[in-house]
Parts: structure tokens; sequence; C-alpha cells
């Protein structure tokens, strides 16, 4: 199993940016994004389930980034909206092969990308 991200990349504050992951080697119940900040922990941002249009999201960017997939390519894109500086991370996408509801658990995610760097400056 194989994840690649890209799309990373130095915005400005209140700028856009859509990473996408390119997932091959397997079927996924669900693709993911989470992200490392400087000094902090791995987070969960968002995921969408491969059987539904919507995703789930955090608090923190709920109304900002839009999580969606194309099933056919078994690739996941989020689009991140209105970015500020505290969006600045290493973003990771993940997949989870059998499903769970603690989907905002990094550990519950099996296989995960390389991450691609997020730089949002004020």
């Amino acid at each position: 199993v194989q994840l690649q991200a890209s799309g990373g990349g130095l915005v400005q504050a209140g700028g856009s940016l859509r990473l996408s992951c390119a997932a091959s080697g397997g079927t996924f119940y669900s693709l993911g994004w989470f992200r490392r900040a400087p000094g902090k922990e791995r987070e969960f941002i968002a995921r969408i389930e491969t059987a539904r249009l919507y995703g789930d999201y955090a608090d923190s960017v709920k109304g900002r980034f839009t999580i969606s997939r194309d099933n056919a390519k078994n690739t996941v894109y989020l689009q991140m909206n209105s970015l500020k500086p505290e969006d600045t991370a290493v973003y990771f996408c993940a997949a989870d092969r059998h499903g769970t509801w603690n989907y905002r658990e990094r550990s519950e995610y099996e296989y995960w990308g390389q991450g691609t760097l997020v730089t949002v400056s004020s």
C-alpha cells in the first residue's frame, strides 16, 4: 500500500491550497488527513468514507476545509480555504481499511503518506 501526498506549499494568510493523496495497493474504508504543527502532536483534520459524499472535520477547520474523494482514482483531496498562520504544519494522508468510530485517533489508521508541508505566512 502506498499513499502519495502532494500539493503543499507557501501561501499567504487568507489564501487557498488543495492537497491530493493518491492511494494504491489496496481498498480502503476511509481516507483522511492529519497534520503536525511545529512542537505539537499529530492531529485529526478530516476524513471521508469511500461510500459517503460528505466528510467529518475537526472543529478548527470546519467551514474552511473541504475533503472530497475520487473513488475511480483512489484519490482524496483537501481543499483548504481562508488559511491562517496556525494552519502551518506537515499534512499527512492516512488510510483506514476496516472502519472505526474513533476516526479522530491516528492509531486507527493503518497506512500513512509521507507528509506535505503547508506554510501560511501572516
